[in-house]
């Protein structure tokens, strides 16, 4: 029979199941946890239709949408996901939140759609438009439709598409031409629609990075980007009524001021929100979106009912301090109360444990539930057997539930025991027997009456197994690539003269001939103008966090003189370098042996799925162990993004192969956190793992080390303790490093000895940049792990004004769901004050804190104490930035980040969210404060970090400087400063190959081309700069045919049809492509005459025959001689036109450099 189906044989159930939808209403108590989500998923079972469940708040919300989505598949279940606060609603949020609500939405409005919608009371009260305008704002296209771009992009901006010159996060597009790019919310790829004229030509998604197309589609419907949108008729209804405002002062004046006109012009001003009940015509909710007679289920009336008086009360502070602020109209009311409403509705089901608190409301049908909670048996598998023994017994049906990797521990358990069982689905239950199945459940309980129990895996061992997450499509990857675009104002570095200041591109017309320059400011306001094709000679300044460098002077010779200091540095590092690289190459280390059975169950019996990236890592490390060369391998990876279950499996094949293994760690804490990860992950596996910290007596450190000598310890993990010379190992294989940069400069050097005999992990969290990958490649070896674990929720952010209330609601939201707060307050001298004041705010929080200032000792107790729950909210300085791993904090508050780095601010960001739960990050500023340029700048950056945007880029970019700084030496930072941090890499890794002997690419000239053809990109087939510059880049690395076909492609795909200029601009860089590598020095068109005068070098490379072998491929005529040591051709052109002689230099140049090709191949063959 079916799970669902016990129930059957309750009466009251059936005549529910069978009245679901009529007007009736009834009330079941005595129920509470899962055994509701049952009942419901039962009644779902029995008439799968559109049930929408009210709750109090976000958590009872995400509770339920776990066990429901348990019971009839996630696919059924959608949230409307809330804040619960009305500061935090009007915050600038991510837009996570934003898709979940748009799910919603669609899922009510789609007919035919079926399952359960959550909503909090909250949400249920802000207004939304009005549903019959909401449903009618959806944008369909299919190929051959005719419609104007221009009003479609104007639509796209009434639903709150924003309008970008590139499409790059969910909620933008992009017109070019004729062409449409548009990023919907729900798609998992941005969709590019070509137009001819007025009618769709092309549909196709594409990808994001690349900007090309991907696939080829007939139709697609586009939704709103927001549940805020408005219509005309709204815009200007808003716009009349706060125009007759009359202000109390010019602050007020001016902030509606600015409100009005954007409305005006139909944009979306930050704080519109706030005035949606000027907008809308009526106050429409959620309720108005829900279909006729579809049955509702209320989730505990009287908490419903608290939660709806708490929200009034706050909504009158947010009110108040709006007017403070001069940012509200007197009765203003920002929500509409729905609670009468709930009331009234009919079909409805109100769950609740005891009848009290639902006032005088009228009830069809009440029923209550006999049931209790389920004991916790805590591992205890004999009491388990002795509760089951009495279940059966009776006549009880029980329901085992379990996770799929803990099945056989409990299985071969009860085989142990001779407890009987039969392993089952939910579709196939066996009645009165135990049944195990495989589910994930929050707790168990016992329906005495219906004879039913469920145990859940977190009675069984006491450990509640953690939930996999809806994934949304909004793509939570980093985009890295765009931090090299320059904007104009950006700091560039030119390789000859200097750095400067990027003032903008050009095109200058010279006698019908267009060219673009890149215009660079020096000292003194001396400017120079770059031809395009030089691009490649400049790279965008940067350096470590918001150093503004010290711009040249131009031809002073400075410049050249800081170039060669920094040089010889490299050349003394690149040594280094090498020196390293060689040794390691010499050693002889041991070769661990291939994977075993037991080390395949090891791996099977990570709880989790493992990402791409965790694999590629695990395969790289393990080939390096089993390799004869000592491994040194560094494992970067954000902090969270599973590097610790990496190092176990190396770890455990060292044991496995037995050997003894040593992870070293920075900090106490650490060492206590991984000893308890490691022995819980090494427990059913036999391996004795050990930890050495200051927390063990001396007496225990001796036995310790005994054990140690004697291989009687399999995994030790300490502090810097394990370098004391007194440490001795039995033999060591496997030496697990943990930040190795926080060591000093003493234990750095007995880990240089270590390493040249073991094999060593490094772990970091620092990110390290590609650029510096390259150069260590093969001296260093590193896997990445750029990817986050699937389990994740994205951080919900916010940016917003300090506000108590926020903070309180905050808090006590996150203790209510057993979790914890960090609360970052960056000034020592005041923070104990500012811990009274979060305790008088918040009594019911046991609040501690902890700065860089305290003893070694103090700071790790405190935390310690915060790790094992001992505090609730825990005020710290920065010092929490990188290093411990407390994943039950997972709400997080930074006072004052208008005055953090960027970089700072995501690795805070970084310590919540590392679990399966929503995270919260509230970056505050102080209120009506005069902002500086920088900290404005900052600010928005980070409101740009709750999308998946640019504050990434800058912070990404700026951990990796650090990070660099880390793998080369703090004495780096300082030469990285002084010629910006990508001239620095190309140089080192230009020295590092001069070193090994990889001089590289083959010889090739750099050919200088005029041909007095207008070969450029106009603005009115590529407007943005940005794009203009990376084109030109583009062209200029074309490397092959091959590459010249494929960019054609890409130019057409991205921007439409190409002008002549354009087509003229890649033959010519194809035509310099052959040229460089026939050794080409010049190609010039002097009156009717093409010259080529060929490098010096080519008489190495080609006899004379080889020209004529070439020029046979063209019909041009020609005349060849040497003119002072140089080959020099020239064809004549008079009455060819361009394009025909442009085709045929082509033809002689290409075969040239396919001849020097063969050249060389038989040379090698040879």
């Amino acid at each position: 029979m079916k799970l669902t189906d016990l129930f059957d044989t309750n009466q009251v159930l059936t005549n529910w199941y069978r009245n679901l939808n009529k007007t009736s209403r009834t009330l079941f108590t005595g129920i509470q946890g899962t055994i509701k989500s049952f009942i419901m998923a039962s009644a779902f079972n029995n008439n799968p239709d559109k049930i929408i469940v009210i709750t109090d708040n976000q958590y009872h919300a995400s509770e339920l949408y776990n066990d429901l989505s348990e019971f009839i598949g996630e696919e059924n279940v959608f949230q409307y996901f809330s804040d619960d606060n009305i500061f935090a609603e009007y915050a600038i949020a991510s837009k996570e939140r934003i898709a979940y609500r748009l799910d919603a939405l669609g899922f009510l409005q789609d007919n035919s759609a079926t399952g359960f919608l959550i909503i909090p009371i909250f949400a249920l009260r802000n207004l939304l438009p009005d549903p019959n305008y909401f449903n009618s704002c959806n944008i369909t296209f299919t190929i051959g439709q005719e419609c104007d771009i221009t009003e479609i992009s104007t639509q796209l901006s009434t639903l709150s598409f924003e309008a970008v010159q590139r499409v790059m996060s969910p909620g933008e597009f992009s017109k070019r031409g004729d062409i449409l790019d548009i990023y919907p919310l729900n798609a998992e790829n941005p969709i590019r629609i070509e137009f001819f004229g007025d009618e769709i030509d092309g549909i196709r998604f594409f990808d994001i990075d690349s900007q090309r197309s991907l696939q080829e589609i007939n139709t697609i419907t586009i939704t709103p980007a927001s549940d805020f949108i408005l219509s005309q008729t709204d815009f200007e209804r808003g716009t009349n009524k706060l125009s007759s405002i009359t202000y109390e002062n010019d602050k007020q004046k001016s902030y509606f001021e600015e409100l009005i006109a954007a409305a005006k012009h139909h944009y979306y001003h930050p704080d519109l929100r706030k005035f949606s009940e000027f907008f809308y015509e009526k106050q429409w909710t959620l309720l108005d979106y829900i279909p006729n007679h579809t049955q509702l289920f209320i989730d505990d009336f009287q908490k419903i009912t608290e939660m709806n008086h708490k929200t009034a009360q706050e909504t009158a502070e947010f009110g108040l301090s709006e007017k403070i602020l001069n940012r509200s109209i007197d009765g203003m009311t920002y929500q509409f109360d729905v609670i009468h409403q709930l009331r009234q509705y009919k079909p409805a089901t109100f769950f609740s444990n005891f009848q009290k608190g639902l006032g005088n409301l009228k009830f069809d049908q009440l029923h209550n539930f006999n049931q209790h909670t389920m004991q916790s048996f805590f591992g205890q598998l004999s009491l388990l057997k002795i509760e089951l023994e009495h279940l059966t017994k009776l006549n009880y049906t029980v329901i085992l539930t379990i996770s799929s990797d803990k099945q056989r521990k409990l299985t071969d358990g009860l085989l142990e025991i001779d407890t009987p069982f039969t392993l089952a689905s939910e579709s196939n239950i066996q009645k009165s027997k135990v049944n195990i199945v495989n589910m994930n459940l929050t707790n168990g309980f016992n329906l005495l009456d219906e004879k039913i129990v469920f145990i859940t895996e977190k009675e069984i061992f006491g450990k509640n197994k953690k939930r996999r997450t809806k994934r949304l499509n909004i793509t939570n990857a980093e985009r890295l690539k765009d931090y090299n675009e320059l904007e104009v104002g950006d700091f560039v570095v030119h390789q000859t003269h200097g750095i400067g200041k990027y003032l903008g591109l050009e095109t200058i017309e010279i006698a019908n001939m267009h060219r673009d320059y890149l215009t660079i400011q020096y000292q003194n306001n001396d400017t120079i103008s770059i031809p395009v094709e030089q691009v490649d000679l400049l790279t965008k300044y940067s350096a470590g966090e918001g150093k503004a460098p010290k711009i040249n002077k131009l031809n002073d010779g400075r410049w050249k003189r800081t170039v060669k200091t920094v040089s010889k540095q490299i050349e003394d590092i690149s040594e280094d370098l090498i020196k390293l690289y060689a040794m390691r190459e010499s050693q002889k280390g041991y070769a661990f042996l291939p994977d075993d059975q037991s080390q395949q169950e090891f791996d099977e019996a990570f709880a989790y799925t493992e990402t791409d990236d965790q694999l590629r890592s695990v395969n790289e490390i393990k080939k390096d162990m089993e390799s004869v060369r000592p491994m040194d391998r560094l494992l970067v990876g954000d902090v969270g993004f599973g590097k610790t279950e990496v190092a176990m499996r190396a770890a455990f094949k060292a044991i496995n192969n037995h050997k003894q293994v040593a992870i070293l760690v920075p900090t106490t804490v650490l060492a206590e956190q991984h000893y308890n990860n490691f022995k819980e992950r090494f427990n059913e596996f036999g391996v004795n793992v050990a930890v050495m910290s200051r927390f063990q007596t001396k007496k225990e450190q001796t036995d310790i080390l005994e054990k140690l000598k004697k291989d009687r310890i399999d995994l030790i993990i300490g502090t810097h303790r394990l370098l004391s010379k007194d440490v001795v190992f039995f033999d060591l294989g496997l030496m697990i490093i943990d930040e190795e940069q926080r060591f000093g400069v003493k234990h750095k050097e007995r880990l240089k000895e270590l390493k040249t005999q073991v094999d060593v992990l490094t772990l970091t969290a620092t990110p390290i940049p590609r650029t510096l990958h390259m150069s260590m490649m093969g001296i260093r070896d590193l896997s990445v792990i750029e990817t986050p674990p699937t389990n994740r929720y994205p951080v919900q952010t916010y940016v917003m004004e300090t506000n108590p209330s926020v903070l309180r609601d905050a808090v006590l939201r996150e203790i209510s769901r057993g979790g914890q707060v960090f609360y970052i307050y960056n000034r020592v001298d005041t923070i104990e004050q500012k811990v009274s004041q979060i305790s008088e705010l918040i009594p019911e929080a046991r609040v501690s804190y902890i700065h860089g200032q305290m003893s070694e000792i103090q700071l790790e107790n405190t935390l310690l104490d915060f790790i094992n729950g001992e505090y609730d909210l825990l005020v710290a300085t920065t010092i929490i930035e990188t290093g411990v791993d407390i994943p039950n904090a997972n709400t997080l508050f930074v006072e004052d980040a208008d005055k953090m780095g960027l970089s700072q601010l995501y690795q805070l960001r970084g310590r919540v969210g590392r679990s399966n739960r929503v995270a919260y990050a509230y970056f505050m500023y102080q209120p009506d404060k005069a902002l500086s340029d920088v900290s404005e700048k900052r600010l928005e950056a980070i409101k740009g970090f709750t999308e998946l945007g640019s504050g990434f880029k800058i912070a990404m970019r700026d951990l990796s400087i650090r990070g660099s700084g880390n793998i080369l030496g703090a004495e780096q930072s300082g030469f990285i400063d002084s010629i910006g941090f990508d001239l620095y890499t190309q140089l080192l890794e230009e020295a590092v190959n001069k070193r090994l002997g990889k001089t590289g690419k083959a010889k090739k000239s750099n050919t200088e081309i005029n041909l007095a053809i207008d070969a450029f990109l106009p603005s009115t087939y590529i407007s943005d700069q940005r794009q203009k510059i990376e084109i030109y880049k583009r062209i200029r690395e074309i490397e092959s045919r091959a590459y010249y076909q494929d960019l054609q492609d890409e130019l057409i795909d991205r921007f439409g049809e190409y002008p002549d200029t354009v087509a003229y601009l890649l033959e010519i860089g194809l035509l310099k492509y052959f040229a460089d590598h026939s050794l080409v020095d010049k190609i010039e068109l002097k009156l009717n005459t093409i010259v080529y005068s060929m490098s010096k070098q080519a008489n190495n490379y080609f006899m004379p025959q080889d020209y004529f072998d070439a020029l046979s491929k063209t019909n041009l005529k020609a005349k060849i001689g040497e003119e002072r040591g140089q080959m020099m051709l020239r064809f004549d052109v008079r009455n060819i036109s361009q394009a025909v002689y442009l085709s045929q230099l082509m033809s002689f140049t290409e075969r040239l450099s396919h001849i020097r090709d063969e050249k060389s191949n038989e040379k090698t063959a040879s």
